[in-house]
C-alpha cells in the first residue's frame, strides 16, 4: 500500500499466456500496430516497397509513382466522402490548385508561364496542400447547409468551374493543348528526377512518393482515430444525431474539407513531376470519377482501401491498352466509334457498380475476407 504523498506505480501491461492478441490496457488496445501479425506485415510490405525500385524497369515504376501519387489523392476524398459521408466530386478542382500552385512556386521565372523559381519540395509541396486547403474552406459553408445529392452537384460545378478558369488563364496554366512543365523535385540542390551513379531519375522520384505516402497515411490515419476521427464518424452515420450529442456539424464539416483539399492540393503537385508536364485539359469530370472509382473498389472509410484502389485504378489503363493487340476492334485513336479509351470509362462504371452491388466493402473487404478466412482456419465458423 502507497504512504501519503507517494505515488503509485505504474501498471505494466502484460499479455497473457496463450492470448498474445488479448489486450490488457486500453492504451495498448488503441495502438496503431497493436499486433505483432500487423507489425511484421507493415514492415514486410514496406521491404517489398522498396525492394520493388530494384527489380522493375524504370516505365514501369513510372506507373507505381503514379499510383503512390494518387494514393495521397484517395485518402483524402476518403476522408471527406467515406469518414465524414459528405459526397465530393470536385476533387479534380482541388487538385488542379496544388499542380498549378506547385508548377508556378516552382518554374522558371523567365519562363512563358509564371514562375518564381522556388524548386525546394518542402516549401511548393506544403503551398500546395495550404492553397487547395483554402479552397476547401470556402467550399464548406455550402457543406454546412447542404447533403447528399445537392451537394454533389454543388462540388460538381467546381469542376467545370475550374475547366473554364484554367483554359482561359494562359499566364498560368499555358493553354489547352499547350499546357506547362510541372514542378520542380529538389531538395537543398538535390534533384530527384535527375539520374545519378546509384539511382535513376524515375528510381528516386518512386521512392520519394513512397516516403510521402507513408507520411500522409499516418497521418490520415491517427486523424480518424482522433476526437475529430470520432465527430467525422458521427456526422457521417447520422448528422442530426450528432448534432443532438453535441458535435460542431459547420466546425467538423470545414476541418473534412480542408484536410481533405489539403491532400488532394499535394496529390495535384506530386502526380505530374512524374510526366514533368501537364495541361488544363486533364482536370475535367474524369478525373473526378477516377478517384470516385479509387475509394469505392478500393473501399470507403479505409485507408488501406484508398491506397489499393488508387493502385488498382491506375494500373488498368496500361492494361486495358494491351488488349489492343488482341482484339483488332479496338485501337487508341480518340476520333474511333470503338476505341481503347471509351472501353476504359466503360470499365470505371462497371467496376463501380460491380462492387457496389457484390462486394461493398471493396478491395480491403476481400482482404478481410481472407485474413479471416485463414485466422479460422480449419474452422468454417
Amino acid at each position: 500500500m502507497s504512504t501519503a504523498g507517494s505515488t503509485t506505480p505504474r501498471r505494466r501491461t502484460q499479455r497473457l499466456p496463450g492470448r498474445p492478441d488479448m489486450f490488457t490496457s486500453y492504451a495498448e488496445n488503441m495502438r496503431m500496430l497493436n499486433t505483432t501479425p500487423k507489425r511484421r506485415s507493415i514492415a514486410a510490405l514496406v521491404v517489398v516497397a522498396v525492394a520493388v525500385t530494384f527489380v522493375l524497369d524504370d516505365p514501369t515504376l513510372q506507373i507505381f509513382a503514379l499510383g503512390l501519387a494518387a494514393s495521397i489523392g484517395a485518402i483524402g476524398l476518403n476522408l471527406v466522402t467515406g469518414y465524414c459521408g459528405q459526397v465530393s466530386l470536385g476533387h479534380a478542382f482541388f487538385l488542379a490548385i496544388g499542380a498549378y500552385t506547385a508548377a508556378a512556386l516552382s518554374g522558371d521565372p523567365d519562363g512563358r508561364t509564371i514562375g518564381f523559381g522556388i524548386t525546394n519540395i518542402l516549401i511548393w509541396l506544403p503551398a500546395a496542400g495550404i492553397v487547395a486547403g483554402l479552397a476547401g474552406i470556402l467550399v464548406a459553408p455550402l457543406a454546412a447547409r447542404l447533403r447528399g445529392l445537392y451537394l454533389a452537384i454543388v462540388t460538381l460545378g467546381l469542376v467545370f468551374l475550374g475547366e473554364h478558369i484554367f483554359k482561359e488563364w494562359d499566364e498560368l496554366t499555358g493553354g489547352p493543348q499547350v499546357g506547362r512543365e510541372a514542378a520542380v523535385p529538389e531538395l537543398f540542390g538535390f534533384a530527384f528526377d535527375e539520374s545519378g551513379d546509384i539511382l535513376t531519375g524515375d528510381q528516386k522520384i518512386y521512392l520519394l512518393m513512397l516516403v510521402l505516402l507513408i507520411i500522409f497515411a499516418v497521418a490520415a490515419r491517427n486523424l480518424t482515430r482522433s476526437k475529430v476521427g470520432r465527430a467525422f464518424h458521427a456526422i457521417r452515420d447520422r448528422d442530426l444525431a450528432a448534432s443532438i450529442m453535441g458535435v460542431q456539424l459547420a466546425k467538423y464539416k470545414t476541418i473534412a474539407f480542408a484536410v481533405s483539399s489539403f491532400y488532394a492540393g499535394c496529390a495535384g503537385a506530386l502526380l505530374y513531376i512524374v510526366t514533368g508536364f501537364f495541361d488544363p485539359t486533364a482536370f475535367n469530370l474524369l478525373l473526378s470519377v477516377q478517384y470516385i472509382a479509387m475509394i469505392l473498389i478500393g473501399g470507403v472509410a479505409t485507408i488501406s482501401g484508398s491506397i489499393l484502389g488508387a493502385m488498382f485504378i491506375t494500373l488498368l489503363p496500361p492494361i486495358t491498352r494491351e488488349l489492343a493487340q488482341f482484339l483488332p476492334l479496338l485501337t487508341t485513336d480518340p476520333s474511333a466509334s470503338i476505341n481503347i479509351f471509351i472501353v476504359e470509362g466503360v470499365l470505371y462504371g462497371a467496376l463501380i457498380i460491380g462492387f457496389l452491388l457484390f462486394e461493398p466493402r471493396g478491395l480491403f473487404g476481400i482482404w478481410l475476407r481472407i485474413r479471416n478466412y485463414w485466422k479460422a482456419w480449419p474452422f468454417t465458423y
